[in-house]
């Protein structure tokens, strides 16, 4: 089959039932695959915040929770600051539709999930990593979205094109 005006290639469903999909053409991402992702990192980013902050308020040392200690509070404060930017670039995206607005958003939530989960990562300290706590697989589960539906380098590609242009 050839590919179609907007670069996708039509196939058809095993199921009789369905219409018509198009997936994109090699080499092309799907811009609703990206936003997707972006939105799963954005969850991800949400999920790690939450957590931090949990664990600073309850584990206790030195006779007082460690979110009261100003590093802790800085990590939380940079988590939150960064799935909330990631938030309002994702629901942007995902109202323009607009394939630059998709890119910065993935570009946005990928940096925010990563760098959130390292960061609640930090506030558990060497429990993180322990299967009692689930941050250790938001960070990895983060590091695989950020390579999938084009990676960051594509986004970064498109973004920086409709910049220039």
């Amino acid at each position: 089959m050839r590919a179609g005006a907007e670069g996708a290639v039509p196939v058809r469903s095993v199921d009789p039932l369905t219409p018509l999909h198009r997936v994109p053409a090699p080499g092309r991402t799907d811009p609703v695959a990206v936003l997707l992702t972006a939105a799963e990192q954005l969850g991800t980013a949400t999920r790690v915040c939450e957590l931090a902050v949990q664990h600073a308020r309850t584990r206790e040392q030195f006779g007082q929770p460690i979110g009261a200690f100003q590093a802790v509070k800085h990590l939380c404060a940079r988590i939150l600051v960064r799935a909330e930017v990631a938030r309002a670039a994702v629901y942007a995206a995902a109202v323009t539709a607009d394939a630059a607005d998709i890119a910065a958003a993935r570009l946005l939530a990928d940096e925010a999930a990563q760098h959130g989960a390292r960061d609640c990562l930090q506030v558990h300290g060497g429990m993180g990593f322990t299967w009692e706590s689930e941050v250790h697989l938001h960070l990895k589960r983060a590091w695989v979205r950020a390579q999938r539906a084009g990676g960051g380098t594509e986004s970064e590609e498109l973004l920086a094109a409709e910049l220039t242009s």
